[in-house]
């Protein structure tokens, strides 16, 4: 599962990348910096990580992990190619969900793009782009569907109503996202068209140090502008989190942190929701060996758990132990649970929760 970070240039995409990944993707004060998508693979920030490996003492511990990707600056006429439009929007819809990063602070030596600072009209220069490509998506499809809804085909004239809803959506600047479907009109009719604007997004406003714990003027825009978005916004200060991340000193770092008034990077709160974001949560699985953060998608089975270790665990699933992780935690180490009856014995329609501590019984 991939997030993909997505603004206009010069607006802290690849420095914000560089806080999280710790790659260096190129950073400079001009656009289209960034010209091919950055990957980096990011460690989830959790300290149920930190108290089970006290707890078990494994030989190795494994955090769990998401797809970053950082995604060259789009600037208006994407949609038609413009800058390097075609690339933002082909890199863009190979993610699965988007964090849109907004400029909402001050400074004479970082030029914008537009020449003034307005996080509202540059949400609107990208939300327009991309609503423009999912039009232009909508009305090929929209082309097909209607000869053959023509012909009295009812799956065909289904479809066409929901393609027609799309459009005039799109059309009035609504996003796919914002659209209301039955759930199976979604599957059959929407889902298969990959649309850009269905992404879940969460908003990140780039601000100055003095902002970073309270946000400012330029954020409470912001929040009005998406309250009807269900978007979550957060605010960052991605130059700060640039100057903790080059201290090598962990003391040195949480000295940082108290001075701007942060408990911890804010990094590793948009890590955290960008994973909640893509639908993700964690499971465990704990031993000498190795103690380790699993991820599956929220809802998933036992079986389909199973599966993210080895398919041969999913195809040969018989059943799995279960320990809650506060439980565990409680109890201090898995042979007091057992004594104290909390393990749980589960089977194949058992929809995971996160932080339980699983053990998979398979025969293949």
């Amino acid at each position: 599962m991939k997030a993909g970070i997505v603004g206009l240039p010069n607006v802290g995409k690849s420095t914000l990348f560089n806080c999280l990944s710790n790659a260096k993707a190129q950073s400079a004060n001009f656009p289209f910096c960034t010209i091919e998508p950055n990957i980096g693979v990011v460690n989830v920030p959790d300290p149920r990580l930190a108290k089970l490996e006290e707890l078990v003492k494994p030989e190795r511990v494994v955090p769990a992990t998401v797809e970053i990707v950082d995604i060259a600056g789009l600037v208006k006429g994407a949609s038609k190619g413009e800058g390097l439009g075609n690339q933002f929007l082909a890199n863009i819809r190979e993610t699965d969900a988007i964090l849109h990063v907004l400029r909402c602070f001050d400074n004479d030596n970082i030029v914008h793009v537009d020449g003034s600072v307005n996080p509202i009209r540059d949400k609107e220069t990208i939300d327009i782009e991309l609503q423009l490509k999912d039009l232009e998506t909508t009305e090929k499809k929209l082309d097909k569907v209607k000869r053959a809804a023509k012909t009295g085909n009812k799956e065909a004239q289904a479809e066409e109503a929901v393609l027609l809803k799309i459009k005039d959506g799109l059309e009035s600047g609504v996003s796919v996202r914002a659209l209301e479907f039955s759930e199976e009109d979604y599957t059959d009719y929407v889902k298969p068209l990959q649309f850009i604007t269905d992404k879940p997004v969460m908003y990140v406003c780039n601000v100055d140090e003095a902002a970073a714990n309270t946000g400012n003027a330029y954020v409470e825009q912001v929040r009005e502008a998406v309250k009807d978005e269900h978007a979550e916004v957060l605010v960052l200060a991605v130059g700060t989190e640039a100057d903790i991340n080059e201290l090598e000193d962990y003391e040195e770092r949480q000295m940082f942190l108290e001075d701007i008034g942060l408990d911890e990077p804010g990094s590793a709160k948009l890590i955290r929701a960008a994973y909640k974001l893509l639908k993700q949560q964690t499971y465990f699985t704990a031993g000498v060996k190795e103690v380790r953060a699993w991820t599956v998608t929220i809802g998933a089975t036992a079986p389909q758990a199973a599966g993210v270790i080895h398919t041969d665990f999913e195809k040969g699933f018989i059943r799995a132990e279960v320990i809650a992780y506060n439980d565990y935690v409680n109890y201090g180490s898995e042979a007091k649970v057992k004594e104290a009856g909390k393990m749980r014995v589960e089977g194949k329609n058992y929809i995971v929760k996160d932080g339980d501590v699983m053990h998979f019984l398979f025969n293949v």
